[in-house]
């Protein structure tokens, strides 16, 4: 098992552990979710104090911030982009390049408005108040927990419409901030506004550096991203259902 497995496998038993505590409060104590929703957030000491709540915040917003400004730690999915290591194929047709992206860019916005679509309906039952700050906190702590269950089980969105052969070789594989937060637009708190304009922020970041360095990105132009180069092999547990 490689490090980067490791660490991807800690990541996702600590999204189990927050989505469950979340759930523990949503079931027990929905109000106090709900208030914390909807009730005006401040840094310092208030009626709610420093809560379990704000801490999350906070470890969102930490991560974010490390794909608004990746390091060397991260996977090298997110480091796609850079030019400074980039190990070009020789002899790769700037055509087949083109070609690629194009084909790429027209299954992302289809990713991108099925998303849109989806997280509509639960907008529109929150507008009509069926549902509340709670659930959509709720949703977005499972679109958390969803966005490594992708990464390592099976991603609805590779199988029937990226078709990609792998997360590292993703063309959306840094949207996941902005998908799990898109509930949050719609909650008008600094908390959650806060949380969604950065993800956004992480996107931009992402379609600036596909939009000017495409040969990042795709396996037929960048050596490390082949299968025998790649040294953090996140697909072992999918392909291994996959055959099963």
């Amino acid at each position: 098992m490689t490090q980067m497995m490791k660490r991807a496998l800690i990541n996702f038993f600590f999204r189990v552990f927050v989505f469950l505590f979340i759930l523990g409060i949503y079931i027990t104590n929905k109000t106090a979710l709900v208030d914390f929703m909807t009730h005006q957030f401040t840094f310092g000491i208030s009626e709610y104090g420093i809560s379990p709540l704000h801490v999350l915040w906070g470890v969102f917003m930490l991560m974010m911030m490390q794909h608004i400004f990746p390091n060397k730690y991260l996977s090298m999915a997110f480091n796609k982009g850079k030019i400074d290591g980039f190990r070009p194929v020789d002899g790769y047709q700037r055509l087949e390049l083109l070609e690629f992206v194009q084909a790429m860019n027209v299954k992302a916005w289809a990713v991108m408005a099925a998303w849109l679509w989806f997280n509509a309906v639960f907008a529109l039952l929150y507008l009509l108040k069926i549902i509340d700050a709670a659930d959509m906190l709720m949703l977005t702590v499972f679109f958390y927990l969803c966005d490594y269950i992708c990464i390592l089980f099976f991603c609805p969105f590779q199988r029937f419409i990226m078709k990609n052969r792998c997360c590292i070789n993703c063309r959306i594989y840094d949207w996941g901030y902005f998908m799990m937060f898109t509930p949050m637009l719609f909650i008008k708190n600094f908390f959650s506004w806060s949380l969604f304009f950065t993800a956004l922020l992480a996107l931009i970041r992402w379609e600036i550096a596909y939009s000017k360095h495409p040969e990042t990105f795709w396996y037929g132009s960048n050596e490390k991203l082949q299968c025998q180069n790649c040294k953090e092999k996140l697909c072992q547990i999918k392909k291994g259902m996959e055959k099963s």
